[in-house]
């Protein structure tokens, strides 16, 4: 303590904003009501582009942003700006719209691919009809940082901007990163997230290429299936997941409820290949290590984990592995669940999402279900596969506090966020 307040290592992080759009309802209440029914967000693309590719499904946002979106922002911003901006002024509301000095409230909102679809788009409008019908907005909508930077300019935050670069990790690390500018001083309040809209032709073919997509283009909705013995890879989805975190201090002088306290992040890097993860789990072991290590709490408190499951091969076995040897024999009583068996992978916002999820897990004391593990994998520890809460949503054990919030990415970068039930 310096001076009756705080030290800037010591201020607690507190959720009190959330904001969603994503493959299951349009906003957080409508996400929460389908995930705790078992409604996913996986449909058939009915694109005539599809037609001639492996690939056919995928999870697009269940609400087109046109619809909530004045017809110059539709027009200026790109889809995953339009997402990111309409997630964010969901979160803004649910926490009462703060109003902290421009000076101290800061912007992380990161996206995997930023606006690649629409430049894509742009592309094809170069070599079809020439250089003078290219759009002026052209790289400010395909900018990685676009989606923070309107974030920003709407809300009037002139602290710090960040857009962490993280390929599937990366709204998990902005996350983080909003942690760490109030644990440090810099700013009191956060907007932190992350926004992806990459279901597009030559995303979809790339992804497909490598075989990382599953190709149960007849049954959709079982296509997404964490920990499952006939699992063949993720589903594309976009969105974005958007908090607004605050300082405990500045967040109890304006009476603020809190969600959950965002306690601690863990990183790492598995340094062992550009897109399949460790077999050991070595990374992702030491990511929730630090995690723990930042909240300084024990394993045993853990209570919840949001898994990343994407429902790949290599993935969840090593994820499984990781899981096992961090919080040991039947993951000391924890809960787990798969979300993206019904959300699909939604890349750079899939771990910003997830938090969103966790958050409200840990607020309404209700686990989401993982859906379509019919067949349990054999060769994943039945520790992990016990602890996965199929069925119907599950109830936390009296008295839980803690929970972990995976992502592992492309590049071998591992991201795991720890929540906390406030007192």
């Amino acid at each position: 303590m310096t001076g009756g307040r705080p030290a800037a290592d010591d201020r607690e992080v507190i959720v009190t904003g959330l904001g969603a759009a994503g493959p299951v309802g349009g906003d957080v209440p409508a996400m929460w009501r389908g995930l705790l029914a078992g409604v996913g967000g996986v449909r058939r693309v009915e694109a005539a582009w599809a037609a001639g590719l492996p690939v056919r499904i995928a999870a697009p946002a269940a609400v087109e942003p046109a619809e909530r979106l004045a017809v110059h922002e539709t027009r200026r911003l790109s889809r995953v700006q339009q997402l990111a901006l309409l997630a964010a002024r969901e979160a803004w509301a649910d926490a009462g719209a703060p109003d902290p000095p421009p000076e101290r409230f800061a912007v992380a909102v990161s996206s995997g691919g930023g606006g690649v679809g629409d430049l894509l788009d742009q592309y094809d409008v170069l070599r079809e009809r020439g250089w003078q019908r290219v759009s002026p907005l052209t790289l400010p909508m395909y900018m990685a940082n676009g989606p923070a930077a309107w974030i920003a300019l709407e809300f009037g935050a002139a602290a710090e901007l960040h857009a962490p670069a993280a390929a599937c990790a990366s709204g998990a690390d902005a996350l983080a990163r909003g942690r760490e500018l109030i644990r440090s001083g810099q700013a009191d309040v956060v907007l932190a997230g992350g926004a992806d809209a990459m279901i597009h032709p030559v995303m979809v073919a790339g992804f497909a290429a490598m075989r990382a997509l599953s190709r149960r283009n007849d049954d959709p909705e079982g296509a997404s299936r964490p920990f499952d013995a006939g699992r063949d890879g993720f589903v594309l989805g976009e969105g974005a997941g958007v908090m607004v975190l605050e300082s405990a201090e500045y967040a109890a002088r304006r009476g603020a409820r809190g969600y959950a306290e965002l306690a601690g992040a863990g990183r790492s890097a598995d340094a062992y290949h550009i897109a399949n993860p460790d077999p050991s789990g070595a990374g992702a072991v030491r990511a929730m290590r630090r995690a723990l290590a930042d909240a300084r709490v024990e394993p045993g408190v853990v209570a919840h984990v949001n898994a990343h499951a994407t429902g790949t091969p290599l993935g969840d076995a090593a994820e499984a592995v990781a899981l096992r040897e961090v919080l040991g024999p039947d993951l000391g009583g924890a809960s787990v669940t798969a979300t993206k068996s019904l959300t699909g992978h939604l890349l750079g916002a899939g771990g910003a999402l997830e938090a969103v999820i966790t958050a409200l897990t840990l607020h309404h004391n209700t686990v989401p279900p993982t859906v379509n593990l019919d067949e349990p994998d054999p060769a994943i520890s039945g520790d992990v596969l016990r602890a996965v809460v199929t069925g119907g949503p599950g109830t936390l054990p009296g008295g839980a506090r803690a929970a972990l919030s995976n992502s592992f990415a492309f590049g071998g970068q591992n991201v795991s966020l720890l929540l906390r039930r406030r007192q």
